[in-house]
């Protein structure tokens, strides 16, 4: 006697007509591109200062018009007092701002920053030219100069997509391979590890675009891929594998173009600037400046940035491993599927 036919389940759930799918895909990919060419495109084609932090230093009268010059531009500079090119030197280093004014008797000066910004440090020479008297020239010293070999920082701003992409890499295997608690956190750790290795012999010791101390460079390569791939974990333990898109979204659609890596944070047009520096991305090309150049100067808080991506990312990929055994241990033993181990 043949069986008789099964029929549905009335809990599958029917599936999505080709029809459908086509138009899908039809409708997401261009909404994809606009969406790229918009965070790509716009925050280059809006580049101005916007509150730039900038100095003057010398005698109150003569600095006072130089002040009063530079905020003539509504939002453009955030402008701070020194008392002399000493403490306005100091305060380039220290990153407190991009450069400064240093008014003497025999005329303006300017100090700039090209490690902090190449594109700032010309900005601010264009704006002091400007000003100058015809046929003069005002002395510009470079406090803090990218290196010799890497001199407009290209380098530093092309591997910033490099390593977002490293990041994501790790987030996604580490998912599709089914990989869980401490196994996918040590795999995480390891990847971030050996890509903060590999970065640095690339683009310091192979390229010489980086000049700082070998190791504190590579552990800001290493905590931002790190962070990446910790966050894209975590989204997709928290989501499942859509996860992963969401993070690359989130890291490489948004977060490469926002990082302000070929400018500066204050050049891009608000709120891309703070965005940015929220975001992996530009918080590692504001640490590996930091750590690169000014001897670690304001690299606390782009460091605290990573280290707090790292860390949910982390707890999420734990928490879920975590939850996932409780609710196995739970089931009546005929339900239970094995879970790999921590």
């Amino acid at each position: 006697m043949s069986a008789p036919p099964t029929t549905p389940s009335a809990a599958t759930s029917p599936p999505v007509p080709q029809g459908r799918r086509m138009v899908a895909v039809v409708v997401l990919v261009p909404v994809l591109v606009a969406l790229a060419l918009w965070a790509s495109a716009w925050p280059s084609a809006r580049l101005a200062p916007r509150d730039l932090p900038v100095g003057v230093a010398g005698p109150a009268a003569a600095a006072g018009e130089t002040q009063r010059q530079l905020e003539a531009r509504e939002g453009a500079f955030e402008v701070h007092r020194y008392p002399d090119e000493a403490a306005a030197r100091s305060a380039v280093e220290e990153r407190t701002v991009y450069g400064a004014v240093v008014v003497t008797e025999h005329g303006p000066e300017l100090l700039t920053a090209s490690a902090a910004s190449p594109l700032v440090a010309q900005l601010l020479q264009q704006a002091m030219a400007e000003r100058a008297p015809k046929g003069s020239a005002v002395p510009v010293t470079d406090v803090v100069p990218t290196d010799a070999d890497d001199p407009r920082g290209a380098v530093l701003g092309a591997a910033v997509l490099p390593l977002a992409l490293a990041g994501v890499a790790a987030g996604a295997v580490v998912t599709l391979l089914g990989l869980r608690g401490f196994r996918a956190v040590a795999s995480l750790v390891g990847a971030a590890v050996l890509v903060g290795l590999v970065a640095t012999a690339l683009v310091h010791s192979w390229l010489g675009a980086l000049s700082g101390d070998w190791w504190a460079e590579a552990g800001a390569f290493g905590l931002a891929a790190l962070a990446v791939g910790a966050a894209v974990a975590g989204l997709a333990a928290l989501a499942g594998p859509p996860g992963i898109g969401l993070g690359g979204l989130l890291v490489v659609l948004l977060g490469n173009p926002f990082a302000g890596a070929a400018s500066a944070p204050e050049l891009l047009p608000e709120p891309v600037g703070v965005m940015g520096q929220w975001l992996p991305p530009g918080a590692a090309v504001s640490l590996l400046r930091s750590v690169s150049f000014f001897d670690g100067a304001a690299a606390t808080t782009p460091a605290l940035t990573l280290t707090w991506w790292a860390a949910l990312g982390l707890g999420a990929v734990l928490l879920r491993a975590s939850l996932t055994r409780r609710r196995t241990a739970t089931r009546p033993a005929t339900e239970r599927e094995p879970v790999p181990a921590g």
